[in-house]
């Protein structure tokens, strides 16, 4: 009956980690003393045989760099431009399994590929000659090509959106899109409360609205005298009936700290006209500090 193993070698065991895994070994069968591997795309990591004291030697059918798992330990390596021949480590258990990456060519024409190094405890596969999938060099500078060509697609419609923005902000961005009329954008100023901030500790020190042929806004300058700062999260417009203009959208720069007051900006969907009566203007924020403006009439 063998001795029970010491504590300590199953700790150096464990922290030894993934080199030291050890599986199955191939039959003997399966360890072909010569072996051809063609690669092909989404195949499989090819296994190849390995044995403590005896040679394996890979060869490319072109120039390589190879990057094998835990070299040090290994009991020989050669390197040469196409080939690469090792004595596995004489420590690899039967079963263990080590990866061993091959690059060919650079940059746009790179390619890489891994086996495993399967440890067999009598049997090595002898000689690896590895094939590459064969595409050719003007099929990937064609996809190259292709690439590139997305890539100028992507700038130019991103110069396009640029010039959009930049078109959206004058006068002729307003005009193209109809809200300029022939009074052009029509503004008024908000009768500002007198007295102290509400329960929100909210106050419009300043407000204007205005009116175009599509929609109507509100600017609303908001001072925060509470201690907390403070971000809309949402807004709405309603009148005395509770009817609410639709397609409200909010702007606001930056969250208003404790003591400061920012420029809140509020748009709605609205025809020539309409509304024609008061409306009140709510603004809230996530935690549910509300600013309510109430008698916004608009020019």
């Amino acid at each position: 009956m063998l001795p029970p193993t010491p504590p300590s070698l199953l700790v150096l065991v464990l922290l030894h980690g993934s080199p030291m895994t050890a599986t199955p070994p191939p039959s003997r069968d399966a360890c072909e003393d010569s072996h051809r591997v063609e690669l092909a795309p989404g195949a499989m990591m090819p296994e190849v045989c390995v044995s403590p004291g005896l040679l394996t030697g890979f060869f490319f059918d072109a120039p390589a760099v190879v990057e094998v798992q835990d070299e040090a330990r290994f009991a020989q390596v050669l390197r040469g431009p196409r080939g690469f021949t090792f004595m596995p480590p004489p420590d690899m258990t039967s079963g263990e399994r080590l990866r061993l990456t091959v690059h060919w060519g650079e940059g746009l024409l790179r390619q890489s590929a891994s086996f495993s190094l399967v440890a067999h405890p009598r049997q090595a596969t002898r000689q690896v000659e590895v094939f590459r999938d064969q595409r050719s060099r003007e099929s990937v500078l064609q996809e190259a090509a292709q690439e590139r060509e997305k890539n100028d697609q992507l700038r130019a419609e991103n110069r396009q959106l640029r010039a959009g923005l930049e078109w959206a902000g004058k006068l002729q961005g307003l005009n193209a899109s109809g809200a300029l009329g022939e009074d052009g954008i029509k503004a008024t100023p908000i009768a500002v409360r007198a007295g102290q901030p509400g329960d929100g500790a909210l106050l419009m020190t300043r407000g204007i609205s205005y009116r175009s042929e599509k929609t109507v806004a509100v600017a609303a300058w908001v001072m925060n005298a509470g201690t907390d700062s403070w971000l809309v999260a949402g807004a709405s417009l309603a009148t005395a009936t509770g009817e609410k203009l639709e397609g409200v959208t909010i702007a606001q720069p930056e969250a208003i700290s404790p003591g400061q007051t920012w420029r809140v900006f509020v748009e709605a969907d609205a025809g020539t006209g309409a509304p024609s009566e008061e409306v009140t203007l709510r603004l809230w924020d996530a935690a549910g500090r509300t600013l309510s403006i109430p008698k916004v009439t608009f020019p």
